[in-house]
């Protein structure tokens, strides 16, 4: 009898072995529910990025170490079916240089001069414009103002303006004839040559573009002015604090991650000025005093045909911006007071 009961009580114990196995398996592996199905939904995505963002980077670093001479006849890949056929080229006809394309920036005056204007707008007009937008967010936060709504919507309102239409009106403004300068000799001032000065017209981008920008920024430290607690401005009223010392103690270092958000928001978009310049430079102003890193390199790239040097100067406007950014990440990161 004890024979004739092994059997099952072997086969049983060879089952629970196989059923923990195929359930320790299934826990590993993903189910179609959770992991599958998901990636197969993000192929598309992952497809995308790939081919307009990852390859463009790679390929934009990897042309930066050859020089641009022509689009290429060579054929890579051939395939003819009968029904079928098609030809593989290369992308260009590329000649390896080396580093040459970034020690040529060493020499190139055209190149000095754009990196100094852009600096010297980033240097007047985020500051400027960041001061204004916290201005504006100060007193729009205020309980005594009324039509608070109205204010912020006629603030917030010149973002939504076309690039080209807006710098356009600028430039007509400028003009030597145009309404700024009627009002300046209307009240008695001299008037500004704002074309044809290399300092103004350096000035009128930065009016354009603080025009332009202040009220997005407004509204961005408005939204942190509201979440900045009561309870804190109550406590500075008891200690004795008077309307600037709860603004210095309280306010701004309570807006710091959206001051910081704010500052490296607005250094990347002034690296990336681009309509504004072409804008004012076509009425008239000085290409020398205008031009901006992103401007040279678009004339470089796109009608000038010296890809391999833009490439190189694309990567480092790259690198000055990260610089910058890390930078003032780590200054108003700190926890210093």
């Amino acid at each position: 009898m004890a024979t004739q009961d092994t059997g099952p009580l072997v086969d049983a114990t060879v089952r629970d072995r196989l059923r923990f196995a195929r359930q320790s398996l299934s826990r590993r592996l993903p189910t179609p529910g959770e992991g599958v199905v998901g990636y197969l939904f993000l192929v598309p995505a992952f497809l995308l990025f790939g081919v307009f963002l990852a390859f463009p980077i790679l390929y934009t670093l990897y042309l930066s170490f050859f020089r641009f001479r022509g689009v290429s006849n060579e054929t890579i890949l051939w395939i003819d079916t009968g029904f079928f056929s098609y030809r593989l080229t290369r992308i260009a006809d590329l000649q390896f240089v080396g580093l040459q394309n970034y020690t040529t920036m060493l020499s190139d005056t055209l190149f000095h001069q754009a990196l100094f204007n852009t600096t010297f707008i980033l240097v007047v007009q985020v500051p400027l414009m960041v001061g204004l937008a916290l201005l504006f967010a100060v007193a729009l936060n205020a309980s005594f103002v009324r039509f608070r709504g109205v204010f912020r919507t006629v603030l917030a309102l010149p973002v939504s303006a076309n690039l080209v239409a807006y710098s356009t009106v600028f430039l007509l403004m400028m003009q030597e004839s145009g309404l700024v300068n009627y009002v300046l000799s209307s009240v008695g001032l001299p008037t500004i040559p704002w074309l044809t000065s290399s300092f103004w017209s350096r000035m009128t981008i930065v009016g354009a573009v603080t025009w332009r920008w202040t009220g997005y920024n407004m509204i961005i430290l408005l939204a942190g002015l509201q979440n900045v607690p009561q309870q804190l401005y109550e406590a500075a009223e008891i200690d004795g604090a008077n309307r600037f010392e709860k603004f210095r103690y309280v306010t701004v270092p309570q807006l710091r991650p959206v001051l910081l958000f704010v500052f490296v928001t607005s250094t990347i978009g002034t690296f990336k000025l681009f309509s504004e310049p072409v804008i004012i430079n076509g009425g008239g102003a000085p290409l020398d005093s205008t031009i901006t890193i992103v401007q040279y390199i678009y004339q470089t790239a796109f009608i000038d045909f010296r890809l391999g040097y833009a490439s190189a100067l694309t990567y480092v406007l790259i690198g000055v911006v990260s610089v910058l950014s890390a930078v003032q990440l780590r200054a108003g990161g700190s926890n210093d007071a």
